[in-house]
């Protein structure tokens, strides 16, 4: 069972005094999909959550479908299962909660957006005016977080487990 992460707070790097936090239960969430062994394919889904003002903040990862395309370098989020759970949600939420980006993981230590994740991300901010979230887990739990201004995606930070 994975361990349970604190919340992360990391700074908007688009906006002066903003933050993003990560709960602790989409972080548990991923964590479970580590590539931490050579027969464990990519995996992936939506971040969900708030914003407040600048502040994004971030409480439910859906989890990988059988409908999901995954291989051990690649992944393809089916969009059925994951809109639903956003749709459930926002609904359960009066309208408040928000699709606020994506996660998937990468069988390396130091992830890193490949250059096909960074045109999937180009896509979403064309379709999404607002900023939105884009974390890559690695097998060491290390999470590359970046986010967007306009269709231009911003590596946040390196996170270290």
């Amino acid at each position: 069972m994975p361990r349970m992460r604190p919340p992360l707070i990391w700074k908007n790097p688009w906006v002066a005094d903003s933050n993003i936090l990560f709960e602790s239960e989409p972080l548990k969430s991923m964590d479970q999909y580590r590539q931490d062994a050579k027969e464990k394919s990519e995996a992936g889904g939506i971040l969900l959550g708030y914003r407040r003002n600048s502040h994004l903040h971030v409480t439910i990862a859906t989890l990988p479908q059988p409908s999901d395309q995954r291989q051990r370098y690649s992944f393809k989020r089916s969009p059925s299962h994951h809109q639903q759970v956003a749709l459930r949600q926002w609904r359960a939420s009066q309208m408040t909660m928000d699709y606020l980006g994506e996660w998937h993981t990468h069988p390396e230590s130091n992830p890193s957006p490949s250059s096909l994740d960074i045109s999937e991300w180009k896509k979403i901010c064309k379709e999404q005016a607002r900023p939105m979230v884009f974390a890559i887990l690695g097998w060491s739990g290390d999470i590359w977080l970046g986010l967007s201004s306009g269709e231009v995606v911003s590596q946040c930070v390196v996170a270290e487990c």
